[in-house]
């Protein structure tokens, strides 16, 4: 076991312990980074008005960042305030609740690259947007775990959604601004082709 993929043997089973007894209360980052120790709050562009802080996200939204960072995105869901026409529109052609649509040009990319879920107790943590379920803390933070996925596509498959690819993805996000979809999360999108 070296540093790059865990911890300390001794944090390493201690965190098994806070694994097992705090499951339902995690909270994970995704990173391309295999080693990092302890996360250091910072300040982000996205969020200037923000103090440095650690990110992190829910259980729920995990799916929507297991794609290499830069990875531009749309996320969409089924939900009871999507209109009869906008169902036909969006969901009649699967059987998934949940569609995930990425730029074709970023497939090799996700087929090459490893990431790292690294779990956290979510002590410290408070709520910042439930609807995308972020969480920060202004505390340095230590992972509990941290596991590589080495197959993005595995990964993702393995949950109950439809992935698709698409040449460009502005068409895609203009539609669902436009419509009655509200549980989308559009990533990255400054990375989209025009």
């Amino acid at each position: 076991m070296n540093a790059k993929q865990c911890l300390s043997d001794q944090y390493q089973s201690t965190s098994i312990q806070i694994l097992s007894r705090e499951r339902d209360n995690l909270l994970y980052h995704i990173s391309e980074e295999s080693n990092i120790e302890v996360f250091v709050p910072r300040k982000t562009e996205a969020w200037p008005d923000l103090p440095p802080v650690v990110w992190a996200i829910d259980e729920k939204h995990l799916i929507n960042y297991l794609f290499p960072r830069e990875c531009p995105r749309i996320i969409y869901s089924n939900s009871s305030r999507v209109s009869e026409a906008d169902r036909a529109r969006f969901f009649s052609q699967t059987a998934a609740n949940t569609i995930i649509a990425v730029e074709s040009g970023w497939l090799e990319r996700m087929k090459q690259v490893r990431i790292y879920k690294y779990c956290f107790a979510d002590n410290g943590f408070e709520l910042m947007d439930d609807n995308a379920g972020y969480y920060v803390s202004r505390e340095t933070v230590r992972p509990l775990h941290i596991e590589p996925i080495q197959d993005m596509l595995d990964r993702l498959l393995s949950y109950d959604i439809e992935l698709r690819f698409t040449p460009v993805l502005h068409p895609l996000k203009d539609a669902i601004l436009a419509s009655t979809v509200t549980d989308f999360s559009m990533i990255r999108m400054r990375n989209a082709r025009p």
